[in-house]
């Protein structure tokens, strides 16, 4: 028996990861018709076959959903493990940290794990923004005038196009991220670099809808880029919001709205898996850790500027890690648009060959729940296959907040 003060310091290692790929979020894309359910059941049917595990050994299941409602609300991760013919001795519970939730959902494995309280814990999550569209779920943050009036809450776009303007980015600059995100994306999936970790979505006999994802385009050019025109321009000029961001920021004249269809993060479907678990319980089900969860943490940030919070909660993270940015090989941001990604590159001094090394979501897209745990996959394949050994993971959050996870190659 271990002593009780063992197991509430015990580490916490990720043993495998799994994703669907991910589908265009409209009406015409491949996975309209698999439901969010579904999609979760698929990410959990897989990480339990590869593995051989005892579902009775799992603690817990965790999954980001950031859309709850519907066939997506109740607990959907409760009814994907009973879905998936897991033990029905396994707990599961839904979390939204909106656009984070996936990575959340890992961390909070991870301290389960750590705390004690689970040997084994999988933290992932889901979303079906095809049939449970952006903003299905209302809220207060952006109807409620005591919110959004009194911190200058904006559209996530606009908040996006602010970030530009501060900075200084062009519509060049972010048109080439977004070509660059396409292109190091389909070079990865040609390449068979997401094979480890991708698991194909199947009907109910097991015919494949879709093994790879659908949104990347090999051709994308500057060309092709520049001519969308700006997405959140109207938004911000006819609704007010440009003179909210200019009144929070007053040095800054106009809002320059860069932001496109294209160098934006695109609308997709999926589901994810990451199997954390104790050294000891990885030895007991004859697994090998992949990687260890060194440090995570969250933080709130600005609301109006909104999507900054990555700049402080790395910061945080690293602080927590003690370490620097010069301890980290690659690192990885959700593109949820390209100022981010610049602005974040730009802050930490991060050159082209160590950022979103396989693409982002701007290329794959962003499965709002599902993200987080998504690019851990990537991450965790990438250290491996490059055999380097450090990776920082980040998320931008809407209403202004952040999460990062530091994690170390086994």
């Amino acid at each position: 028996e271990e002593s009780i003060e063992k197991r509430m310091s015990q580490e916490a290692y990720i043993y495998d990861t799994i994703r669907t790929p991910r589908g265009k979020g409209k009406h015409d894309g491949l996975l309209h018709e698999v439901t969010s359910l579904r999609l979760a059941e698929i990410v959990l049917r897989a990480i339990r076959d590869r593995n051989q595990l005892n579902t009775k050994k799992i603690d817990d299941v965790i999954l980001g959903c950031v859309m709850p409602i519907g066939e997506n609300g109740a607990n959907i991760a409760r009814s994907a493990v009973l879905a998936a013919d897991y033990d029905i001795s396994v707990p599961a519970q839904q979390i939204n940290r909106f656009c984070a939730s996936g990575l959340e959902a890992v961390c909070i494995a991870a301290m389960r794990v750590q705390a004690g309280g689970a040997d084994f814990a999988i933290g992932g999550g889901v979303e079906s923004m095809s049939r449970v569209p952006m903003g299905a779920d209302g809220g207060a943050i952006a109807v409620d005038a005591t919110i959004a009036a009194k911190h200058g809450i904006v559209p996530q776009g606009v908040a996006a196009d602010l970030i530009a303007t501060q900075y200084g980015f062009s519509r060049e600059q972010a048109d080439k991220f977004a070509m660059r995100s396409h292109h190091r994306a389909f070079s990865a999936q040609e390449k068979g670099r997401f094979h480890k970790s991708l698991v194909a979505v199947t009907d109910i006999n097991g015919l494949v809808i879709l093994d790879k994802d659908e949104m990347i385009r090999p051709d994308c050019s500057l060309e092709s880029l520049g001519k969308l025109n700006p997405a959140f321009e109207m938004m911000g000029q006819n609704f007010g919001f440009d003179g909210i961001c200019i009144q929070k920021y007053p040095l800054i004249e106009k809002i320059n709205h860069i932001h496109t269809a294209g160098n934006s993060s695109a609308i997709v479907d999926g589901a994810s898996a990451v199997l954390v678990g104790s050294k000891t319980a990885g030895k007991m089900a004859n697994l090998r850790p992949r990687a260890r969860i060194k440090a995570y943490a969250s933080i709130g940030s600005e609301p109006t500027m909104m999507l900054s919070g990555p700049i402080d909660v790395t910061d945080k993270v690293l602080k927590k890690a003690k370490m620097t940015k010069d301890d980290i090989d690659i690192w990885e941001i959700n593109e949820a648009f390209s100022s981010v990604a610049l602005m974040y590159q730009a802050e930490f001094g991060i050159t082209d060959d160590q950022i979103n090394v396989a693409g982002g979501a701007i290329a794959m897209g962003h499965p709002l729940g599902a993200t987080g745990a998504m690019i851990t996959g990537i991450v965790v394949d990438e250290l491996e296959r490059r055999n380097l050994g450090t990776a920082l993971i980040t998320l931008c959050v809407a209403a202004g907040m952040g999460t990062a996870m530091i994690i170390e190659r086994v």
